[in-house]
């Protein structure tokens, strides 16, 4: 059992903890969650012993085992089958010891550290390893790769791989599914939820919540509250405390009105059945929780577009993909009109990000028609999309950059309610969090006023506040939405229709999450039993042949990526250089104010195409692995 007792803790001279305590049993599932600076890192910080309280005990049993999933990764030369197994440290041990053993010649030891290696199993340690690295994306050719090679991302999924792999007796998690797609997120959850031991994990994800956590511990005002439950009985438990603690009638039924009307705007719809059913299961959810969200610092809108060509966007035998390379996507029929909603389906590689910068312009067809409706503004939000914010612009010059005719007031109330208040609106991006970054760029896409927007896993670094203020924005939205998304609940409750991405083509969907899930298993089940036996091996002739063709199918992948890469090379240079005459103070006395502006102009659209290369870069290196797999 964990037992924390009259913990005071403080940083940077702010107090996070102040007589907390709290109480973990064995064996439990427990999801931390809080709004995001309230101490959740510095809790499991505390668990690890990395952090000392100033005043108080930590108790954990004393031959407890703890993994730790770490958010960097230094680059390695080993390779990621083999830095996953360093997860299983007794495995670890026993090999080093017998590597000793054999240097001494001592047989006896020998024999003990073999039987030793029986009784943990080993054996069956690099099997372990690539089931983990198979859930979590990886293909069969990744095994083999250096850790080095891998980009920030796919490293962060090599570290929870390692310490999926540790045999725990305390697991902590701390958003173990910011570099995961739904594929990769649902079987992080079957596989948590059969795990033996005591697991923490902090995160957004309320699905994700929900299916794996049996007790909820909420951070709140230095302290800590525990519930029995998953995370949709916490929201209920604490709507029912706070309803009784205060009056919180007028703004829920504020809150379930704003629900109400976008339900409405779908009931009589025949082809939206299953949806509208839906949305009313969520008007009673969220019409009991209501109140756990009404203090929410997050008041915000996606502002209608005005006029809308219909269709926004049409594709016609569309095929997508990179200049020089295979179409990831071929013989794609698509139209978007007004109002549409569509969430993509599809495991990492399959295609999603390359439809989404193809729909966003940013990658031209390969082949086909494209027709693009007059007014049909596209908003477009993906990972690389923070990097494209200027350093040294606030939230407010960002939305004077876009709309210099918008008052002063209306930009200080639109930054507002995206969590930037008072003086946080004046301040310089670089100073901001990540989470805060990733709520200014969002804010930036929305204040185009998009007649189409294009959404490309856009919770990564959101907490569950502004999750849920997402959600209800999104439901809101008078545009075409189309998402990709591992946040099932945002997924759920923002779309109308899915599209599957896979092998080379899109086709319609249409089942819901939970069939999609049951299909993955089903399909992944069918691939397990079909796999050809380890003995059954062809003929050196046949191998040369397979291996010739599969080489030449893939040259085109590595032309692209080496165009690509020479690209990013010729840009580096460039964008180091501005950087470095931009923190130059003497630049500033130098140049006119106008100079000055051409200079921040010109880095800013290099770091964007950098950023945009980069990503490119990511999403071929992905279909490379992909093909050689």
């Amino acid at each position: 059992m964990i037992h924390l007792q009259n913990i005071l803790l403080k940083r940077g001279g702010r107090v996070i903890f102040d007589g907390m305590d709290l109480a973990v049993h064995a064996g439990h599932r427990v999801g931390v969650v809080g709004r995001n600076g309230i101490g959740k890192s510095s809790l499991f910080l505390l668990l690890l012993g990395r952090l000392l309280p100033e005043e108080g005990d930590v108790k954990l049993p004393r031959r407890w085992v703890i993994a730790h999933l770490e958010q960097e990764v230094a680059p390695r030369p080993v390779s990621a089958l083999e830095w996953t197994m360093d997860g299983d440290r007794p495995l670890r041990e026993l090999q080093r010891a017998i590597a000793r053993a054999e240097e001494r010649g001592d047989d006896r030891r020998l024999a003990e550290l073999y039987a030793g290696l029986e009784a943990i199993d080993a054996y069956t340690a690099e099997a372990r390893a690539g089931r983990i690295l198979s859930g979590l994306g990886f293909a069969a050719a990744d095994f083999s790769r250096p850790v080095g090679e891998f980009s920030g991302g796919w490293r962060i999924r090599l570290n929870l791989a390692q310490t999926l792999m540790c045999r725990a007796d305390l697991l902590l998690l701390d958003e173990p599914t910011n570099h995961l797609d739904l594929d990769a997120t649902l079987w992080l959850e079957q596989w948590l939820a059969q795990r033996e031991g005591t697991t923490l994990v902090i995160s957004h994800d309320r699905d994700f919540l929900d299916r794996v956590a049996t007790d909820v511990v909420h951070l709140e005002g230095g302290g800590a509250r525990s519930y029995r439950g998953n995370y949709a009985s916490f929201e209920r438990q604490r709507a029912d405390t706070l309803a009784l603690r205060r009056s919180m009638h007028e703004k829920q039924q504020a809150r379930v009105r704003e629900i109400r009307a976008f339900v409405d705007r779908f009931r009589y719809k025949a082809s939206k059945a299953r949806q509208a059913q839906s949305r009313l299961k969520e008007l009673e959810r969220m019409t009991l929780i209501a109140p756990a969200h009404a203090e929410s610092p997050y008041r915000f809108s996606f502002p209608g577009p005005g006029k809308m060509s219909n269709p926004l966007l049409a594709l016609e035998d569309a095929s997508l993909g990179y200049p020089g390379a295979a179409p990831v996507v071929e013989a794609l029929r698509l139209r978007i009109g007004p109002g549409d909603r569509v969430g993509l389906l599809g495991r990492n590689g399959a295609g999603k990000s390359t439809l989404l910068r193809s729909l966003a312009g940013e990658l031209p067809l390969l082949a086909g028609e494209e027709e693009r409706g007059r007014y049909a503004g596209v908003g477009y939000f993906a990972q690389h999309t923070v990097e494209t914010l200027s350093p040294e612009r606030s939230a407010m010059q960002h939305l004077a950059a876009l709309r210099p005719e918008a008052t002063e007031q209306a930009m200080r109330t639109y930054v507002g309610g995206w969590g930037f208040p008072g003086d946080m609106a004046f301040h310089p991006s670089r100073s901001l969090s990540g989470g805060e970054k990733a709520r200014l760029a969002l804010a930036v896409v929305a204040w185009r006023r998009p007649a189409l927007l294009l959404l490309d896993e856009p919770t990564n670094h959101l907490d569950l506040e502004m999750r849920h203020a997402l959600t209800l924005a999104l439901q809101a939205f008078e545009g075409a939405l189309v998402l990709v998304s591992h946040d099932r609940r945002l997924v759920e409750n923002s779309v109308d229709e899915f599209l599957l991405v896979a092998e080379g083509r899109v086709r319609p969907w249409d089942g819901t999450l939970d069939e999609y899930r049951d299909w993955l298993l089903r399909r992944d089940d069918d691939a397990r039993r079909n796999r050809p036996e380890s003995g059954a091996r062809p003929d050196p002739a046949s191998r040369r042949r397979a291996g010739a063709r599969k080489r030449e199918s893939v040259r085109p992948l590595r032309d692209a990526l080496r165009d690509i890469e020479r690209r990013i090379a010729g840009l580096e240079p460039e964008v180091r250089a501005l950087g470095d005459e931009l923190a130059d103070t003497g630049t500033y006395r130098r140049l006119s104010g106008e100079e000055l502006g051409e200079l921040i102009t010109r880095h800013e659209r290099f770091r964007a195409d950098l950023s945009r290369l980069e990503t490119e870069w990511m999403e071929v290196s992905e279909r490379l692995e992909a093909s050689r797999g």
